[in-house]
């Protein structure tokens, strides 16, 4: 069956067809959630809202972007949710105080560091740099869309990026050089 007929299956509320849909991406979506949640039974809650989200607003789903790519904003923006309603609020930035920084895309790294190096070390990170990391690195998003998921601006978002990519850097030099963990 097409993804086009599932979903159009599923804006008439065909329980099959949402339950193939479930079953399709369910798997994938825990994994983003718990990339930012941590805990796995807030990322089975977030994924289980997301679906409920995404079935009551089907009909707003124009095929602008796969159902993968809409589906996700919406882990991606309920685990913001839950993060803020924890009170670990991001910290906001003073506008005042940022500077355009140059994003290069030299991210080099020693070989030897693998991506659980890398994973292990995002997750020492603060919150701002981490969300930052997490999104245009391991969800692909550019500066225009984490601005607008995060609610700060493109600035700040390169801004965290670069300083984030700084302490990520040093974190991995230090496990490299045989001083961390």
């Amino acid at each position: 069956m097409f993804q086009v007929d599932i979903i159009e299956q599923c804006k008439q509320n065909d329980r099959k067809a949402q339950l193939q849909l479930y079953n399709q991406y369910c798997n994938g979506m825990y994994i983003v959630a718990k990339r930012f949640l941590k805990d796995a039974h807030e990322a089975e809650d977030v994924v289980q809202e997301a679906f409920i989200k995404a079935f009551s607003k089907l009909h707003q789903y124009k095929a602008e972007v796969t159902f993968g790519a809409w589906l996700k904003r919406i882990v991606i923006n309920k685990s913001i949710d839950v993060l803020k309603s924890k009170k670990q609020q991001l910290v906001e930035l003073d506008e005042v105080h940022l500077k355009v920084v140059d994003t290069d895309d030299k991210w080099l790294v020693d070989d030897a560091i693998t991506v659980n190096h890398v994973k292990r070390a995002i997750n020492q990170l603060p919150d701002k740099y981490q969300y930052v990391l997490m999104l245009y690195l391991i969800e692909g998003y550019d500066h225009q869309e984490i601005s607008e998921i995060l609610n700060i601006s493109q600035v700040a978002s390169r801004t965290q990026l670069s300083r984030g990519k700084v302490k990520l850097q040093e974190l991995l030099t230090t496990e490299k050089n045989g001083t961390g963990y």
